[in-house]
C-alpha cells in the first residue's frame, strides 16, 4: 500500500522547546543582537569576526540541545507514512531524531560556505569556523546560513515538495517569514492542512486549515493520534 504524502514546514518554535532560542519572540533581537547585525550580508560586511562569533556559538548550542517530542513523533511517522520536512531552521534536530527527508530552506549551522562562492559548500566536524579558514578558491568560510536579503537556492524544490502532499503540516512557524510561509499555498486544493502554534494571532486563515492552539509538543502528540485514526 503507498504511503500517503505528509509534508511538513518546521520553523524555530519546534525546536525552541529543545531550548534554541528564536529572534522573533525578544523584539528583532537574537542573543541580544539587531539580527541584521549578524543574519544579513551588510551585517557580514561590517563586523565578520562578530557574525563568525554568533553562529560559532549557535552551533555549539545546537550540540548541546536534543531533540524533542515534536521532532521524535515526526520521525516516528515514518512508519505510516512519506514524511517530508522542509525547514526553515538551521539546526539538525529533525535529523538526530530520526528523519530521513529534511530539506533545509535557511541552510545548516553543521556546514560552512565560502563567501564568495555559495555553491562551495563544505561539512563541519566542528563547532568554529575561524578568521582564516578558506576555501579551495582562498576565500573566507562563512556560516551555510541564508541571510535576509539573500536568495533562497532550494525555493523551488520545497514548492515541488509542497505540490504533491497529501497532507500539509505547519509547526513551530509564524507564517511572517517569506518566502517559506506561502508554501502551503502551493499544497493541492482540498488536501488537510493541519497548522500547530500556540499563538492564535494569524488573522483569517484560509478556508479548511486546521489550527491546533497548542505548543509543538503537545501539539504534534495530539495530531498524531488524529492521523493514526484515519489510516
Amino acid at each position: 500500500m503507498n504511503k500517503k504524502r505528509l509534508v511538513v514546514l518546521s520553523g524555530a518554535g519546534i525546536s525552541a522547546e529543545s531550548g534554541i532560542k528564536t529572534f522573533r519572540d525578544s523584539g528583532g533581537l537574537w542573543e541580544g543582537h539587531d539580527v541584521m547585525e549578524v543574519a544579513s550580508p551588510g551585517g557580514w560586511r561590517r563586523n565578520q569576526d562578530l557574525v563568525q562569533t554568533f553562529y560559532n556559538l549557535r552551533r555549539k548550542q545546537m550540540y548541546e540541545c536534543k531533540p524533542n517530542l515534536a521532532h521524535l513523533i515526526l520521525a516516528e511517522l515514518e512508519e505510516y507514512f512519506d514524511v517530508q520536512i522542509i525547514t526553515q531552521n538551521v539546526d539538525d534536530l529533525h535529523e538526530r531524531a530520526g528523519s530521513t527527508n529534511v530539506l533545509h530552506l535557511h541552510g545548516e549551522l553543521k556546514k560552512a560556505q565560502s563567501s564568495l562562492d555559495p555553491l562551495l559548500v563544505y561539512n563541519l566536524d566542528h563547532w568554529e569556523i575561524k578568521k582564516g579558514d578558506k576555501c579551495e578558491k582562498g576565500s573566507q568560510l562563512r556560516p551555510n546560513v541564508v541571510w535576509f536579503g539573500e536568495p533562497v537556492p532550494m525555493m523551488t524544490e520545497a514548492i515541488h515538495l509542497a505540490g504533491k502532499a497529501n497532507i500539509f503540516l505547519i509547526v513551530g512557524t509564524s507564517l511572517q517569514v517569506y518566502p517559506a510561509a506561502g508554501l502551503m499555498d502551493y499544497a493541492p486544493q482540498g488536501i488537510p492542512i493541519h497548522l500547530i502554534d500556540p499563538s492564535d494571532d494569524f488573522g483569517k486563515l484560509p478556508k479548511g486549515v486546521i489550527h491546533w492552539q497548542h505548543s509543538a509538543t503537545a501539539g504534534m502528540n495530539l495530531l498524531k493520534d488524529s492521523l493514526l485514526k484515519d489510516i
